[in-house]
């Protein structure tokens, strides 16, 4: 089997990435204003500002801490500098960064405050920007990335052509030894069986289950009508009237031949190739704010009646079949399916031009919704804070 290769960017620890990102990272939502001042400095930088770090606690503040490293580890990050208002916290944050190698900084704004604070991490910032404008892309094979995949506005032409065509192309790259990424728990209701048995073992048949009922559990047990949320408003209006039905249209961009080889909690880095379920939201920025935070650095996202989500680090490729979508969003769509419907393209077909796009935005091209500056940077908060 041929595996291709591109130009990456290969880090510290080994991981490759296909962008090289320096990233100004507040640890909590009072950090936000110094992190976009110095990213307001120093070109090159990106500030992710956000609005939860404050008095979280528990399996919550766990999985706040663990998407903020996980995004500074991400392979398309090249350095990150780290701004929050305590120290200890903040420190947190640089050394679970720093054990994969890249540069890494942090500054605290308490005793300091913002003038000394900004200055200091601007100077940092500068260092950082040269560090990574000097690295240079190298030859690297695809089966050492992470891919993932998640819908949006889906309707009756995700289920029919954009979904079966990212399951095709996840068809392809599990043979060759990628490590891929699905998720969207309450999206699999009504097909969960069908994910359970495509569990590579019992366990992990179990470990799924148990994830996908704990997650219903919680939606039954708020007592409200989903109808309208789930599914929205807009799958409604593309002729998705159950969330039976969208489940089926959902399950089918992980093709045919992958056994799920694991169960990730939210944000949670796999320990092993192949395919993986992550416990995560429907919500489309967080969905992809987490699989970023796990170490995915290409996204797949088909759409039916049109989303127009980003990310700051992950390069998400919009892909639709729906031809009025395609016609009146075309700036948001990088891959026109739309032909399977007109009976001039098949899944094969589809799956050679996610193949060709995939390379190419591994290469550098960026997507669409990188050029329209979609940076949607969402955390997940699981409850109230103290």
């Amino acid at each position: 089997m041929s595996i291709p290769t591109f130009y990456g960017y290969r880090r510290e620890n080994g991981t490759v990435g296909c962008r090289n990102h320096v990233i100004i990272l507040p640890v909590d939502d009072i950090s936000n204003a110094a992190c976009e001042a110095v990213a307001k400095h120093v070109q090159g930088t990106m500030a992710l500002p956000h609005p939860y770090g404050r008095l979280q606690f528990g399996e919550d503040l766990e999985l706040h801490f663990r998407t903020l490293i996980g995004t500074g580890c991400n392979p398309n990050v090249a350095a990150v500098v780290v701004i929050g208002i305590e120290p200890n916290w903040t420190n947190l944050i640089v050394e679970g960064i720093a054990k994969t190698g890249k540069p890494v900084a942090g500054f605290s704004i308490e005793r300091n405050g913002d003038f000394k604070t900004v200055e200091q991490a601007s100077w940092k910032a500068k260092e950082f920007v040269q560090y990574a404008t000097g690295l240079q892309r190298v030859e690297c094979s695809i089966d050492e990335l992470t891919i993932s995949t998640k819908c949006g506005e889906s309707d009756t032409t995700s289920g029919l052509a954009a979904n079966p065509s990212i399951g095709r192309l996840y068809d392809r790259l599990d043979p060759m030894g990628l490590t891929l990424f699905f998720g969207e728990t309450s999206e699999v209701t009504g097909g969960e069986h069908l994910v359970a048995e495509r569990c590579a073992t019992p366990e992990i048949r179990e470990e799924f289950m148990k994830t996908w009922t704990a997650y219903n559990q919680f939606i039954l047990d708020q007592g409200v009508d989903l109808c309208g949320t789930q599914p929205t408003q807009g799958n409604i209006a593309g002729g998705l009237t159950t969330i039976e039905e969208k489940a089926l249209g959902n399950i089918q961009k992980i093709g045919k031949v992958a056994k799920v080889q694991g169960v990730l909690a939210p944000a949670e880095a796999p320990t092993k190739k192949g395919l993986h379920f992550m416990d995560t939201s429907s919500a489309a920025a967080e969905c992809l704010t987490l699989m970023a935070a796990a170490g995915a650095v290409c996204h797949f996202f088909p759409t039916g009646q049109g989303n127009i989500v980003g990310n700051p680090i992950l390069p998400v490729i919009k892909v639709s079949a729906n031809p009025i979508t395609v016609s009146t969003m075309s700036e948001h769509i990088d891959v026109d399916l739309s032909g399977i419907l007109r009976g001039e393209m098949d899944l094969d077909g589809a799956a050679d031009a996610l193949m060709d796009i995939m390379i190419r935005t591994l290469n550098g091209r960026m997507t669409n919704a990188e050029t329209l500056g979609h940076k949607e940077f969402v955390l997940t908060k699981l409850y109230r804070s103290a």
